[in-house]
């Protein structure tokens, strides 16, 4: 366990060492004091005293070095506990923020566009909505699971954004069982599906679509889904589902699932009827 740990385990052997010592000397002056007064007959019973006292000596030597090592084991413990929690801690920040660039550029584009043309209502209330987005990430740690009330709301502001970029192109539906709002969930884990729904099936319509969010409670589990209406994957659907994987966002998502919740997770892709692509999240349920 490193250098620190090896030196305070010869510490503690040593300590258990000088106590055996100590007890022996007190054993020898209680041994002459017995000898002053004692007559042969108390000297054969000192010689018996003294071969039942090693075993004890030795005993609780022992004892002293088992305590010792217990305690520096646990310290060890304890920090590789916190070294562990504060890289995961250095990850999850690290992917949160590879979210931010990547969703300005579109926003920050769209209110460009919409200034160039002149529609500085829509502008402004572009700026407004993006201001409390971003008020929202920034105000949240990346460890933090809030509520999916809350995290609705979240995705509500941003849907918000892009209904002002897509006005009429872009419909929206939300199925929600009742009665999960308090289940808690990563912190921004829905927009970046929101945002593949966009790239991958919105904006490939002329059109626009439908983006429908569900959320559902089976058993021990909490299911959330993003459908599109778009084209969904082709028929090479392997090689496409591992294309959307490496997407900054989508990786993102599959990185931070699994520093929170290990394997007990699921992240899936897949076509729905009659077009279109549905992206889950399947992760414990959880209202503590």
């Amino acid at each position: 366990m490193g250098e620190w740990f090896y030196s305070r385990f010869l510490l503690a052997w040593f300590g258990s060492l000088f106590t055996a010592y100590l007890w022996q000397l007190a054993q020898i002056d209680l041994a002459n004091m017995l000898l002053d007064a004692a007559t042969i007959e108390g000297r054969v019973l000192f010689g018996e005293f003294l071969i039942f006292s090693y075993p004890l000596m030795l005993f609780w030597s022992g004892f002293y070095f088992i305590i010792k090592y217990y305690q520096l084991f646990q310290i060890e413990k304890e920090k590789s506990l916190r070294s562990e929690a504060l890289a995961h801690e250095a990850q999850l920040l690290m992917l949160r923020y590879q979210l931010n660039p990547h969703f300005l550029f579109n926003t920050l584009n769209a209110i460009s566009t919409l200034v160039l043309s002149k529609v500085t209502e829509q502008a402004n209330e572009m700026v407004t909505k993006l201001s409390k987005f971003l008020r929202y990430s920034l105000d949240h740690s990346p460890l933090d699971r809030v509520s999916l009330a809350h995290e609705l709301e979240t995705s509500g502001l941003y849907l918000d954004i892009e209904k002002v970029r897509f006005a009429d192109r872009l419909r929206l539906e939300f199925d929600i069982d009742t009665g999960i709002e308090a289940a808690l969930v990563p912190t921004m884990i829905l927009q970046p599906i929101i945002e593949n729904s966009f790239k991958h099936g919105i904006t490939k319509n002329e059109e626009g679509g439908t983006i429908t969010i569900r959320a559902r409670k089976k058993g021990r589990l909490l299911t959330l889904e993003v459908a599109d209406d778009g084209p969904g994957l082709s028929a090479d659907e392997h090689e496409q589902e591992l294309s959307l994987s490496k997407g900054v966002g989508i990786s993102n998502i599959r990185n931070r699932l699994q520093v929170i919740y290990g394997n007990d997770h699921e992240l899936m892709f897949t076509n729905v009827e009659p077009s279109g692509l549905s992206v889950t999240v399947v992760i414990p349920y959880d209202t503590e």
